[in-house]
This record gives C-alpha cells, sequence and structure tokens, in this order.
C-alpha cells in the first residue's frame, strides 16, 4: 500500500504537467494509506479527503479546464496550498500515532456484541430523537449552557442515521436506503443551511464499510452518491441568495412547506438557465469549496505587514474552550470570524451584519500565531488527541455497533472541516466526546449489564434478524451482503 504514494505522486506529474499536483496526489494517498479502517467505515481517511478537496479543488479544477479564480489572480495560491497540505500531513500523523498508542496497550477482554438495538428499535429510537429536536428547534427556546450539549446531540442523531444506513445495506434494502436518504436531503436542504452534505456522507460511509473493490456495483454506487452530492452543491450555490433572502419573513422561515415549495421552482429556473450561467455557478462553487483564498491574503500581509500574534489566537481559544457556558454563564460569545478575516486579509468579507460569517480556517489562524514551521504543530497535537480518543472508544465500548456510530460522527465532525477555527473544531470535538461519546458510554454499560447472562449464552450474540457476524470485517476488503 505504501508504494501508492510515489505512484500517486508520479501520476500527478504526468496527467498535469505540475509537481504540485503530484504533491496533492501523494498526499491524498498519504491520507488512505495511514488510516485505514481497522473496525467500521474509513471516517477518518473520508473526513481527512474533504479537508484535501477543500486545499486543492481550485488546483485541479484550474489544470483541467483552464478557468481562473480569485485565488489564482490575486494571491500566492500555491504556496498557501502546500501550507494547507503540511496542516493536513501533520494531523493524518497526529491521527495515525494516536490510534497507535493505544492499541499497543492490552487488547480490551469480555464480550463484544455486535448489536446493543434492534433494527425495529433503532427506527423507533431516530424517529423520537428526530421528534425531539425539531420540538427544540420549533419553540426556540432559550438553553442557556446547555446549548452545545444539544448541538452535540443532535449530531448523535447522525450516528443514528448512520446505523440505519449501515444495517439497510447489510439487508440489501437498497430502496429504503434510498427512500430514508431522500427525506434527510430534504430536511436538510430546506434550513438555512446546506444540511444535505452529512446524510449524503453517513450513506457512503455506510456502503465504504462493506466495500469489496472487486464489484463494479461498489464502485457505482458509490461514485453516484459523490455526484449527488456535487451536484446538490452546485444547485445550493445557484439558489441560496434567493431563497436564503426570504428567511426574514417568519411566516417563511416556521413553515417547511412553503420553503420546499420555494426550493422547488429555484431549482425550476436553475435547470432552465444557460450554459454561461451554468458555468459561472460551478466556478462559485469551486471557489466556496476552495477555502484557501482569504488565508493566502493574510499570508502575504503577516509577518510584513501586520506582525504574528505569538500563540495569542490559541491562547483565546482554549480559554474559550476550557470554560463550559454550563459553568460561566456569563462568558462571552466568541467573536466574529469575519473580523479576523478582515483585518488580516485586508478585504471586506461579509459578516454578523448580513448574518454570514467568513472563516479563516485552522491553517490561517496557527499560521498567524506561529509562521513556519510552527504552525503544524496544532495540527498535529489536534490528530494526537483524536486518534487516541477514537481508539479508546472504540476498546472501551462493549457494543460495536454503538462504538462504531460514535466514532463515526466524532471522526466527521472533528476533522473534516478545512476552514473551520480552532475554537470551533476543539468546541465541537470536545462537546461530542463529553456529551455524545460519555452519554452512549454509560447506556452501553447499562445496557450490556442488563443483558449480560444472554450474550453469555449466545441467543444475542448474533442478530438473527441480520445474519451479521459479532465482529465487522475490514473495510475494503470481499463481504457477503446478506
Amino acid at each position: 500500500m505504501k508504494k501508492l504514494i510515489p505512484l500517486a505522486f508520479f501520476a500527478g506529474l504526468v496527467l498535469f504537467g505540475d509537481w504540485l499536483a503530484g504533491v496533492c496526489l501523494a498526499v491524498l494517498a498519504f491520507a488512505w494509506v495511514m488510516l485505514p479502517a481497522e473496525e467500521g467505515p474509513p471516517v477518518l481517511a473520508l473526513a481527512m479527503t474533504m479537508q484535501w478537496v477543500s486545499v486543492t479543488i481550485g488546483l485541479f479544477y484550474n489544470l483541467v479546464t483552464g478557468r481562473t479564480l480569485d485565488a489564482i489572480i490575486r494571491a500566492d495560491y500555491r504556496y498557501m496550498v502546500l501550507l494547507g497540505l503540511g496542516c493536513i500531513v501533520a494531523m493524518i500523523v497526529g491521527l495515525a500515532i494516536g490510534r497507535r498508542v493505544i492499541e499497543r496497550m492490552r487488547p480490551a477482554q469480555g464480550l463484544r456484541p455486535a448489536h446493543a438495538l434492534t433494527f425495529k428499535t433503532l427506527l423507533l429510537v431516530y424517529v423520537g430523537f428526530t421528534a425531539f429536536l425539531s420540538l427544540i428547534r420549533i419553540t426556540d427556546y432559550d438553553l442557556g449552557g446547555l446549548a452545545m450539549a444539544v448541538v452535540a446531540l443532535s449530531y448523535l442523531r447522525l450516528g443514528l442515521v448512520y446505523l440505519i444506513f449501515r444495517r439497510m445495506v447489510v439487508r440489501g434494502e437498497y430502496h429504503y436506503l434510498a427512500a430514508l436518504l431522500a427525506v434527510e436531503v430534504v430536511l436538510g436542504v430546506s434550513g438555512f443551511y446546506a444540511g444535505f452534505r452529512e446524510p449524503l456522507v453517513m450513506a457512503a460511509l455506510a456502503f465504504l464499510e462493506h466495500f469489496d473493490r472487486r464489484k463494479l456495483q461498489h464502485w457505482l454506487t458509490v461514485g453516484t452518491l459523490g455526484v449527488v452530492m456535487v451536484t446538490l452543491g452546485i444547485m445550493w450555490i445557484g439558489i441560496r441568495v434567493e431563497y436564503r433572502s426570504r428567511f426574514e419573513d417568519t411566516r417563511f422561515s416556521d413553515n417547511r412547506s412553503q420553503r420546499i415549495d420555494m426550493l422547488r421552482d429555484s431549482l425550476n429556473r436553475w435547470m432552465a438557465q444557460s450554459n454561461q450561467d451554468f458555468w459561472i455557478n460551478i466556478d462559485a462553487f469551486v471557489d466556496r469549496m476552495w477555502t484557501i483564498y482569504y488565508p493566502a491574503l493574510a499570508v502575504d500581509r503577516v509577518p510584513s505587514m501586520l506582525p504574528h500574534t505569538d500563540g495569542k489566537l490559541m491562547a483565546d481559544t482554549l480559554r474559550f474552550t476550557f470554560e463550559p457556558r454550563i459553568f460561566f454563564p456569563d462568558k462571552p460569545y466568541l467573536t466574529s470570524d469575519s473580523q479576523m478575516v478582515r483585518k488580516y486579509s485586508g478585504m471586506m468579507v461579509a459578516g454578523e451584519e448580513s448574518n454570514t460569517e467568513i472563516a479563516f480556517g485552522y491553517a490561517a489562524e496557527s499560521y498567524l500565531d506561529y509562521g513556519v514551521p510552527g504552525m503544524f504543530v496544532p495540527s498535529l497535537i489536534w490528530g494526537l488527541f483524536i486518534g487516541i480518543a477514537i481508539a479508546l472508544v472504540f476498546r472501551e465500548y462493549h457494543h460495536r455497533d454503538m462504538a462504531i456510530s460514535v466514532v463515526t460522527v466524532i471522526g466527521w465532525v472533528s476533522l473534516y472541516l478545512f476552514e473551520r477555527s480552532w475554537a470551533k473544531t476543539i468546541g465541537y470535538g470536545g462537546s461530542l466526546l463529553i456529551y455524545a461519546g460519555g452519554l452512549c458510554y454509560v447506556l452501553d454499560r447499562l445496557w450490556f449489564e442488563k443483558f449480560k447472562n444472554l450474550y453469555v449464552g449466545g441467543s444475542l450474540d448474533v442478530d438473527a434478524e441480520e445474519g451479521t457476524p459479532a465482529a465487522p470485517g475490514l473495510p475494503f476488503q470481499p463481504h457477503h451482503i446478506k
């Protein structure tokens, strides 16, 4: 597998005639070589791939189509791509080392049941969880210090969605999976933000967990999900301005059916646009995904025009993170990331006044704090922390489906966004570990103790409803889906 890394470099050099393209492909291969999934789906490799896309998509778009973007015209984008790749490599190394540290410990002993809940119970919990979170959003109740806990639990619902997709893949119920995925996409796209991405990613991970590289059907399924995600992204870029402008009307924002009707009308108009407008939408989509423009401008200005912050940004982040609002209700809220972008990039970007936030991302913040090469150290440490945390979840949880769902959500949410600030990256990751991981750990222990005798007797060791073994096999290996 390690041979893939130099092969990827030479493939990029030959195909695109650009050494930087070769480096980009080598880093992508490095992610998948260093972060294989020992159990469950390859969520760590996929999350780092998403970061890789955010750093490199504009480069490859320009090489393939010849179309230019703002970052190419107005900034030293190649240097920023290299810095972004450096942060990704550091995080990958940290994740690999963190997992290795726990794997070297004495293996966990005892029974490891495959499933904590039957499929029917899982569906009931999913419906109840969805209804509960919808009720909180509708009532708009001020949760104060518990707000972050509710956010973490909303991501735990994403774990339930993944478990349902996972069971449907194993059972071969692809029509039901498609129906549930369509419902989740509609629920996601009819909000203010683009919430359709997460259910598509969960579906892709469910297929990747049982991926057999020798089966064309598996390649077509995963490829189709990727095409759908990109297509929806381009459509969203084309209609979001008009759609979001209606949210100022509470009768519209509180009525999902009106929002869905408007989305349908907007999509019909989008489909009827000219080829030139379509390419403009694609340019805008790539420009939105390629999150290196403002960081590249900041690198040009620091330290030549503005000094490095010498760790102040990270110190403020850690101080904010380790003062939970539930214990410090008077803690001030984070200032808009747009303020930092305006100061260090010299661009008057949209901000709170337009209900928008433009983020630098963790890599740019690290550069402002420490410069090169110190900016790579926080990424290494964060990867090490998440790697250890995920390996501990796999080690300490009894029920494998519960462990896999928690790791899938924590691994994805805490790692996939290159453009997220350190405050939000650490905040989301820590909250998920404490609230979602902690709650599931307690439930796992209680459930195991309650049914321990049945597990010992073997009656619950295999879910007879699905015929799946207690220990899931490695991904990217031949699986017999029953």
